[in-house]
């Protein structure tokens, strides 16, 4: 039997062995991270299990549209579970506080597409070569028979096509196109999914976008970009930190950017560091490794403990020795 399918196999066996599943997701939950959460957690319950869905932080606004039965919940103590399946989440540490609800447990499975997993689950399926973990979910459930509703297609392609940044990252693969099309076929609803998710932004969002564009800056030849969002900045433009979701494409998608970088100030000396490249010379996840982060090579963060500024000064350094050795 392929690797693939072996493992497949263990998954399903374990969910039809169990009655009682929580799904797990990340902090800062994105689209790929609800979209999967949602969809499995719809197929689970339509398989007659009882589901909870849980997060340490809230739906953002954008993909509220996903959860109409409101399935995400906050975690909730002294509960137990024949199974805990963690969605695109690389470590235990990405769960967040929601870890420390989910002890109780016969299994725990850790679905994901993130190189740098840490294979934390009782039961590891990591692709790292899947551009989001909503194909995986998708896989999973066309291995098991499990009908695809349009519910259920409209939040796995969600998944697809936010991880993938519409389709446009590099990590996108022929395939991937293929089981968009298939969510399609399934019902997913192209229309509403686009408006939801690309073209209903709140004003506090733009407002937000405005004080990146005002602030932000370059360095290394204009081939590192990099900008701050602090507790201040989202007070004086009436955001919140789902807001900051997706702005730092706009500063890689500036011509000579070759890394663009998010530094925010989370709380007393700590600061979320997220980046992105656009060259394949640039291991961005590499770059975060030496700070306890990961990710993929395009895309990676971390979480890294120190004063601000010390902060900035050894993540910068970090990526001009990466941009510095690329000889670009």
């Amino acid at each position: 039997m392929k690797p693939r399918l072996k493992i497949l196999e263990r998954i399903l066996t374990e969910i039809r062995n169990s009655k009682t599943v929580c799904i797990v997701g990340h902090v800062r939950p994105d689209g790929d991270c609800i979209g999967s959460q949602l969809g499995l957690a719809q197929a689970l319950l339509n398989e007659g299990k009882n589901v909870v869905c849980w997060n340490e932080d809230a739906i953002p606004q954008k993909l509220s549209f996903l959860d109409p039965g409101h399935l995400m919940t906050k975690p909730k103590r002294d509960q137990s579970f024949d199974c805990v399946i963690s969605l695109d989440s690389a470590s235990l540490e990405r769960i967040g506080k929601t870890v420390n609800y989910i002890q109780t447990r016969r299994i725990f499975i850790n679905i994901d597409h993130h190189q740098s997993n840490t294979r934390f689950g009782d039961v590891n399926w990591v692709s790292s070569l899947e551009p989001s973990t909503g194909e995986l979910v998708f896989r999973l459930m066309k291995s098991a028979g499990w009908p695809v509703t349009e519910s259920i297609a409209d939040c796995l392609f969600t998944a697809v096509s936010t991880d993938t940044g519409s389709f446009q990252y590099s990590t996108t693969r022929p395939n991937t196109y293929y089981v968009a099309g298939d969510l399609v076929e399934r019902g997913a609803n192209l229309a509403r999914i686009c408006d939801e998710v690309y073209q209903s932004y709140p004003l506090s969002r733009v407002r937000l976008l405005q004080h990146v564009f005002n602030h932000f800056k370059l360095t290394c030849k204009d081939q590192l970009g990099y900008f701050w969002l602090r507790p201040a900045d989202f007070e004086r433009t009436g955001s919140d930190p789902n807001d900051s979701e997706g702005l730092i494409d706009h500063i890689r998608a500036i011509e000579p950017v070759v890394v663009a970088c998010l530094f925010e100030e989370v709380g007393p000396e700590l600061v979320r560091v997220s980046l992105r490249s656009k060259s394949d010379q640039i291991n961005v996840n590499a770059v975060l490794r030496e700070f306890g982060g990961g990710g993929h090579p395009a895309a990676a963060g971390a979480r890294i403990v120190g004063k601000p500024m010390s902060v900035q000064r050894r993540v910068l350094a970090a990526i001009k020795k990466a941009i510095a050795s690329a000889k670009l």
